[in-house]
C-alpha cells in the first residue's frame, strides 16, 4: 500500500472482532517498523508493553474507573492486542549531557517540549499507519489520571516511565464510522497553514 493512501485510509477504530487475532508475522514487522521513528538525539527513549490474550486482563481491571465513558470501551476491551506507550524522561536528559549536546546540567528546564514523549507518540503513529498496510484497525487512546496508578502497578511499569498511551490493534468490528460526530469537520489547509508569519495565507512557493 502507497504511503499516502494508508494515510487516507486511517482512521480510529473502537470495535473489534474478538476472534480474530493479529497474526504473528504482522505484529513483529508493526514493533521493527515502529522503531525507525525519530526521536531527539536519537535517543529512543520509549518502551512498549504488548498485552495479548489473557494479558490484556491486568489493564482492563486496572482501567475500571467510572469516570470512562463505557460505551465506546466497551468495544475497546475487544481488541486482541494492546500496546502501552511509555516514554523515559532520564535517557533523553543523560543523552544530552553528552559532549555532542548542549543541555550538561540534566535539567529538564531547557526542554520547551518534551521530546520523550513527543518521540514516543510518532513511534505510535507509525504503529497505526502500519496497521492500515496490514488490513488492521487501530486506535490510540490515554489513560485517565486517576486510573494511572492502577494501570503502573497491573503491569509493574517503573516511575521513572510516562504513559504516553494505549495503541489498540485488532481486525475491525465497526460498520460505520464511530467517535467525534461528522459535524466536527476536518480543518482545511486554509485554516491551519500560513506563509511566512502567522495569519497570512498559505501559499506554496512555484
Amino acid at each position: 500500500m502507497e504511503l499516502k493512501d494508508a494515510i487516507r485510509k486511517r482512521r480510529m477504530i473502537r470495535n473489534y472482532d474478538p476472534d480474530r487475532q493479529v497474526p504473528t508475522q504482522v505484529l513483529a514487522e508493526l514493533a521493527r517498523l515502529s522503531l525507525r521513528a525519530p526521536s531527539a538525539g536519537f535517543s529512543q527513549g520509549w518502551d512498549f508493553v504488548v498485552l495479548q490474550g489473557s494479558e490484556r486482563d491486568p489493564f482492563w481491571d486496572a482501567m475500571a474507573s467510572e469516570n470512562w465513558p463505557g460505551s465506546w470501551l466497551a468495544g475497546v476491551r475487544n481488541a486482541p492486542t494492546l500496546i502501552v506507550c511509555l516514554s523515559d524522561k532520564s535517557t533523553y536528559l543523560k543523552r544530552y549531557q553528552e559532549k555532542d549536546k548542549p543541555f550538561q546540567d540534566g535539567e529538564d528546564k531547557h526542554w520547551p517540549v518534551f521530546y520523550w514523549d513527543v518521540d514516543t507518540g510518532m513511534a505510535a503513529m507509525l504503529m497505526l499507519l502500519l496497521a492500515v498496510d496490514a488490513d488492521l484497525g487501530a486506535l490510540f487512546f490515554g489513560v485517565q489520571v486517576e486510573d494511572l496508578p492502577a494501570v503502573r502497578a497491573a503491569l509493574a511499569i517503573p516511575e521513572d516511565r510516562n504513559v504516553v498511551g494505549v495503541v489498540a490493534l485488532g481486525y475491525s468490528a465497526e460498520d460505520k464510522p464511530t467517535g467525534s460526530p461528522r459535524k466536527r469537520a476536518r480543518r482545511g489547509v486554509d485554516e491551519v497553514f500560513h506563509s511566512g508569519r502567522f495569519g497570512a495565507p498559505f501559499a506554496p512557493a512555484p
